[in-house]
């Protein structure tokens, strides 16, 4: 993907467009599609091909597990971040009196179990200034009441990358809470050194360019008591079919408890080719190719009008540019006539690159959206 003609023979639907919306749904490369067709197959052997199916959840497990820095033992698969965040909350048993910290930068999926009626924890809002989150709002919200900071690494919303090595100190210091880590706007675009992380969780249709259908949970060993999932299923049972199975349920310990039912074996095939990719690519080569497309991007906004919802130093992004203008809608569907596709919401415009993108997408799109703003009469639009 680093290479033109790689980039031609793995992603032939990039050739016509400038794909800018990598948060949203990465592009998978074919092997990807292979790995499907190749499931059906194995589907096709009946019962025969459940030998196979284990082969490839090993295997994806294993290259999870070498993306988190953790064993294959101590990850598991579910069917998307949402549940594995819900699950997660339901291993914690929060009472009343208990406090979860959340950060308002944060994609739904990791906080909103705190919101329901039927949580009794109080649910305390890590809020940005200018943009960025800052330590020292962290450490004033800190408690011995904390059970959970739950924050993603690189925000869905502006790309902001929290410093992780001083976030995780702060905790420490000043509370005894555990820190589940939402990786997915960063898993498979920049290199990741997660130590002393109690929960990771990642979705899988975005970065990693797989499928949809899987959620990606990291729960290290010394952690498994604080992170087993009471719930009921059978993938997820220490003995869901023995004698003893009307008088008790036993979960799993840690990350295995988070698979509650049969594995969505077609994610898993995806998952596995699509991580497969990714490792053999370089998540290193990755981000030195694509580094200097975010750098190229964030200078040339600074040269418009829009306002930046980003962070304005490239140390504090990953992937992710986002902005703002009141024509924000008028200018998104100029990009997109021209066949370049960020993603737009409620007014916000917000770019993703990646290692399929190149140079020239950054210039085509700062081109258009140049054309586009010079276009642009707030309270008097003209296209």
């Amino acid at each position: 993907m680093l290479d033109q003609q790689k980039r031609q023979q793995d992603f032939p639907s990039l050739s016509e467009r400038v794909y800018l919306n990598t948060a949203a749904e990465g592009i998978p490369p074919l092997a990807v599609g292979e790995a499907f067709q190749q499931y059906f197959q194995d589907k096709l052997l009946g019962m025969d091909g459940r030998t196979l199916h284990e082969a490839q959840w090993d295997a994806a497990k294993a290259l999870v597990g070498q993306m988190y820095g953790l064993s294959s033992d101590e990850v598991s698969i579910c069917s998307c971040s949402s549940e594995a965040f819900n699950l997660a909350y339901q291993a914690l048993q929060l009472k009343a009196g208990d406090e979860v910290i959340v950060s308002d930068l944060d994609f739904p999926a990791s906080y909103t179990f705190g919101l329901q009626p039927s949580c009794p924890a109080t649910t305390k809002i890590w809020k940005a200034r200018d943009w960025k989150l800052r330590l020292e709002d962290l450490q004033e919200l800190l408690s011995d009441k904390t059970r959970v900071v739950s924050i993603s690494l690189v925000s869905f919303f502006n790309g902001f990358k929290i410093p992780l090595k001083e976030v995780i100190q702060t905790i420490r210091q000043h509370s005894s809470a555990l820190i589940a880590l939402d990786v997915t706007q960063a898993l498979g675009r920049i290199p990741l050194d997660l130590e002393d992380i109690d929960l990771i969780i990642s979705s899988t249709h975005k970065w990693i360019l797989s499928s949809h259908g899987g959620g990606l949970v990291g729960v290290p060993s010394a952690k498994a008591n604080e992170w087993t999932v009471p719930a009921g299923g059978w993938f997820n049972l220490k003995d869901a079919f023995g004698d003893q199975r009307f008088d008790k349920a036993e979960s799993l310990p840690g990350a295995a408890s988070f698979t509650v039912g049969m594995p969505n074996y077609p994610a898993v095939y995806a998952i596995r080719a699509a991580l497969d990719y990714i490792t053999q690519t370089g998540v290193e080569q990755i981000n030195q190719a694509a580094s200097p497309l975010v750098e190229a991007c964030l200078e040339g906004l600074k040269q418009t009008s829009v306002e930046l919802i980003s962070p304005k130093e490239s140390e504090n992004l990953a992937g992710i540019i986002a902005f703002r203008h009141p024509e924000a809608e008028r200018i998104y569907q100029h990009l997109h006539s021209k066949q370049i596709h960020p993603m737009y919401h409620a007014g916000r415009i917000r770019v993703a690159l990646h290692g399929y993108n190149t140079m020239e997408n950054v210039e085509t799109f700062l081109r258009e959206l140049n054309v586009a703003l010079s276009k642009s009469y707030v309270g008097n639009a003209v296209s």
